[in-house]
């Protein structure tokens, strides 16, 4: 059975059986503490946790889901893989463990021609928490299972919460008995391997606190509404049903690996180290397609250094499987044609997914070979020390650097007679964790603990009215400091306030927040910042300006109107321009992130090349005339498949509720998914300057703008900077180009006949230098200092060129110059063959110089080059070299 089936037999047992289909969400998670989807439930965690009223009393969904905690071990084992597919059905107050039972029982034991999976019942096997004796009850009852194959376990296995204060409760997973060749008899408590966990019942009664630990936790009582959580492995149901040995070989994984092994010659299953290459190519081609489509783009933080790794560990898996040509070509359109039955916008939106990820590879190709040639010196030089590993400092370099994963890494070492030590590049990785785990808590609303947050929304989400207004009178909910309530702010003090209702915009879909004032009787409190730390909760952070401020004090939230017209042109602003970029550049050139602020914009869009400057002008023309146009601005709620289907574009990696809001300027030149503020008439914006075009990723373009009054300032700062250079240069404005064009000119060909002049002083030189050669325990020893702005290749030929004279005339030879313009000097040593011999190797001796001159530097034997940062010391380093010399020459004779 395709795993596209099993999906669609899923999700259409529960609608018969009641239940809405909810679409998946995003793998990217809502919470800003997260980086994916790690779960089935996750999207319907508030509903769960009672922090919102459910929309619906049952719901079934098959959840895209991410795991990168175990990449490295994919492919090792079978039991590893980074994206997977959660189907689960969930009882918000409506049926509990009698309907779950009732359902799963039914779904994996009807007969395949009636719609279900067709397991045998006599292969499969329950466990229940240890002393929930009404579901070993239901067990027996529902599926008349026998005693000896309901098994009872612990807190450890069969409970579960969210590792944080809240609701909890027992739960029973479903096994299914894979046969004796896979292990022992005696149940899951004996095997996981023979007895495979498919699906996980969880019965959420229970409210719990003082959680230290999966079994360490108190019960405070019973959940006023008991809900249910459910959870089947797709992969795990998908390679049972299709007869294969694990997660690899099912339907929308295998094709990748059998055409990696066409392409490589190395056949699936002949050698395991070339299994567990193609596994990594399977599972990480097929999670990097799915990112992809869901918005991420690869960068080096965050999803996006996920994405980086995933795609990068694929090209070096395919590399050593012999594969030196573009992989992801050939590969990604197998894992899409795999995949796009169950996701066929796969399919339609495959060229942006496919630009991305093929320029990716094309970046690490390039640092590949960079990363190749360091991994190589700092290997020689391992060696040349006679150290056995190569150091933990320059593995975690090539990690963090170059995209090298440690196991590429150990590889190469390996293929060099070399280890590497772990240990120290496993602290700096895990320094390297701490400072990001320590940067999130700093970032806004990066609490650990939710509890204050989700108190306060309790009694509903916060009314926005900014939409309608500027000034509002509410009354403060609450106040919260450190992610705890607090009765009172006094003058000076910096909280977090939450309103009954506020005209204070949440800083979200890329605009930021409103600044403004709140205002009561003896107080005043300055908005710094609004955010949503939890769904539907708007919190205002401020300082205290005056008095004192407590909750239940009655308020006037006022938004400052200078702040917020501004805050409209530029996310109107923003619109307009990714409106502008679709109709220049083509449909493909959709928004994936932006960022606005009044007078400000920036907008990141799918688009591999950088836009010319005629393609930058013809941009910002289209935006500026569909301003001029006056277009109607209209917002529109309506349900999200409506939305879908009138062409309204939503951002990539956004969650959407049910119903939605559009923003349309003119209709469907511009219509988008939208929760921001924005002008009421596309010429109030005023006017859109572009200033600029950058690269934000492999086939990721961002571009920034200033916007009305701030577009303007901009425009008279240029005209006022062409005036001045007129004016110096005694032209009209339209001559400079030519004219400056000109000067470039002139001090081009001056600096060519400098350089020019330059090499023929030094090639005079040459025959004055191995004329004044020293002899040094019998090798012609020559230290030069070079003329002030010699560069480096100069200094190589010089060096080169006496090494030449002298070559013919003594034996050993070792020649040295070096430059310290603008305080960085550079040096460069050539010995000959004969001084190689007695030990005189110039890329040690460069080294020597470089330390002196408080750098580094290194190279092949017989010609190397270094530098510094204290050009004061050259004197000092030519006579540390020329000693060194001497004491190798006596050492070795």
């Amino acid at each position: 059975m395709e795993t596209a089936e099993i999906r669609r037999r899923f999700l259409d047992h529960f609608d018969r059986n009641g239940h809405t289909v909810v679409p998946s969400a995003p793998l990217i998670s809502p919470d800003p503490s997260v980086l994916f989807v790690i779960a089935g439930m996750v999207p319907f965690i508030p509903y769960l946790t009672g922090q919102q009223a459910a929309p619906w009393p049952r719901a079934t969904s098959v959840q895209k889901c991410i795991r990168t905690g175990d990449i490295e071990e994919v492919g090792k084992t079978t039991r590893h893989g980074t994206f997977f597919q959660m189907n689960g059905n969930f009882s918000f107050g409506d049926y509990f463990k009698e309907g779950a039972i009732t359902y799963a029982w039914d779904l994996i034991t009807r007969s395949q021609a009636d719609g279900g999976y067709g397991f045998d019942p006599a292969k499969i096997w329950v466990t229940v928490y240890h002393d929930d004796d009404e579901a070993a009850s239901l067990w027996r009852k529902i599926a008349e299972l026998p005693e000896e194959r309901i098994q009872r376990r612990g807190l450890k296995d069969n409970y579960w919460h969210t590792h944080q204060p809240g609701p909890g409760g027992p739960c029973s997973e479903i096994y299914i008995d894979r046969g004796p060749q896979y292990g022992p008899d005696g149940g899951p408590v004996v095997d996981e391997d023979r007895f495979l966990e498919i699906w996980n019942l969880v019965f959420m009664q229970e409210e719990i606190t003082d959680v230290k630990s999966q079994e360490e936790f108190r019960v405070v009582g019973d959940l006023p509404s008991k809900n249910i959580d459910t959870g089947m492995g797709m992969e795990r149901v998908a390679y049972l049903l299709q007869g294969v040995q694990n997660m690899y070989e099912i339907d929308q994984v295998f094709p990748v690996i059998k055409h990696a092994s066409a392409l490589s010659g190395r056949r699936y299953g002949a050698d395991h180290t070339d299994d567990v290459r193609l596994r990594v190519v399977g599972d990480h081609i097929r999670s990097s397609l799915m990112l992809i489509g869901d918005g991420v783009t690869p960068s080096n933080e965050g999803r996006g250094y996920v994405l980086r790794r995933l795609l990068r560990r694929s090209v070096r898996a395919m590399r050593l499987l012999g594969v030196d040509t573009h992989a992801l070509p050939e590969l990604l359109p197998v894992s899409r044609d795999a995949m796009k039955a169950a996701y066929p916008e796969l399919d339609s939106d495959f060229q942006r997914i496919s630009r991305i990820a093929y320029a990716e590879e094309e970046t690490f190709r390039k640092t590949l070979q960079t990363g190749t040639q360091i991994f190589d010196l700092a290997a020689a030089e391992t060696k040349q020390s006679g150290q056995p590993a190569l150091a933990g400092q320059t593995a975690f370099k090539l990690h963090d650097t170059y995209g090298f994963p440690i196991d590429l890494t150990l590889e190469m070492a390996s293929e060099q007679g070399l280890s590497v030590d772990e240990p120290e590049f496993r602290r700096l990785m895990s320094e390297q964790r701490e400072r990001a785990k320590a940067d999130a808590r700093a970032k806004k609303t990066g609490h650990a603990d939710m509890s204050a947050y989700r108190e306060l929304r309790e009694p509903g989400p916060t009314p926005f009215t900014g939409y309608q207004e500027l000034e509002s009178d509410s009354r403060v909910r609450g106040l919260v400091a450190d992610g705890r309530a607090l009765p009172a702010a006094a003058e000076g003090d910096v909280v977090e306030v939450v309103l009954d209702q506020t005209p204070f915009y949440a800083e979200s879909g890329g605009q930021d927040s409103d600044d403004g004032v709140i205002v009561g009787d003896g107080f005043e409190l300055k908005v710094l910042d609004v955010q949503r730390p939890i769904k539907g909760l708007i919190v205002h952070k401020v300082r205290v300006n005056k008095g004192e401020v407590r909750a239940g004090h009655d308020v006037l939230a006022k938004v400052d109107p200078e702040w917020r017209i501004g805050a409209c042109q530029a996310h109107s602003g923003t619109h307009v321009v990714h409106a502008a970029l679709r109709e220049v550049l083509g449909p493909q050139a959709l928004q994936s992130g932006s960022y606005n602020k009044p007078g400000y914009l920036r907008l990141d869009f799918a688009w591999g090349q950088a836009l010319g400057q005629e393609t930058r002008s013809e941009v910002e023309e289209a935006a500026n005339l569909g301003i001029r146009r006056d277009l109607p601005v209209s917002a529109t709620y309506m349900p999200l498949e409506k939305a879908k289907e009138i062409g309204a574009l939503a951002l990539f990696g956004e969650t959407y509720d049910e119903d939605v809001r559009v923003v349309e300027m003119g209709g469907e030149w511009s219509r988008e998914l939208c929760g921001g503020t924005h002008v009421a008439r596309s010429a109030q914006i005023g006017l859109v300057t572009l200033t600029g075009e950058s690269s934000v990723g492999a086939g990721s373009r961002r571009v920034e703008a200033f916007v009305g009054i701030e577009g303007f300032r901009y425009l008279a700062r240029e005209r006022t900077l062409v005036s001045q250079l007129a004016s110096l240069l005694n032209v009209q404005p339209e001559q400079l180009p030519e004219r400056v064009s000109r000067l470039v000119s002139q001090v081009r060909e001056s600096e060519k006949k400098l350089n020019q002049l330059r090499a023929s002083e030094l090639g005079s030189k040459a025959g004055e230098l191995s004329a004044a050669a020293k002899d040094v325990y019998g090798v012609s020893f020559v230290g030069h200092q070079a003329p002030a702005g010699s560069s480096a290749d100069e200094l190589r030929t010089l060096v080169l060129d006496v090494r030449g004279r002298l070559g013919n005339e003594r034996p050993a030879t070792v020649v040295m110059s070096a430059e310290g313009a603008n305080g960085r000097p550079v040096v460069v040593i050539a010995t000959n063959e004969e001084a190689r011999r007695w030990g005189l190797k110039a890329g040690e001796l460069v080294k020597v110089a470089a330390q002196t001159l408080g750098g580094g530097g290194g190279g092949k034997d017989d010609v190397a080059q270094g530098g510094g940062s204290d050009a004061t010391k050259i004197a000092e380093a030519l006579a540390r070299v020329e000693h060194v010399v001497g004491e190798t020459v006596t050492r070795s004779s």
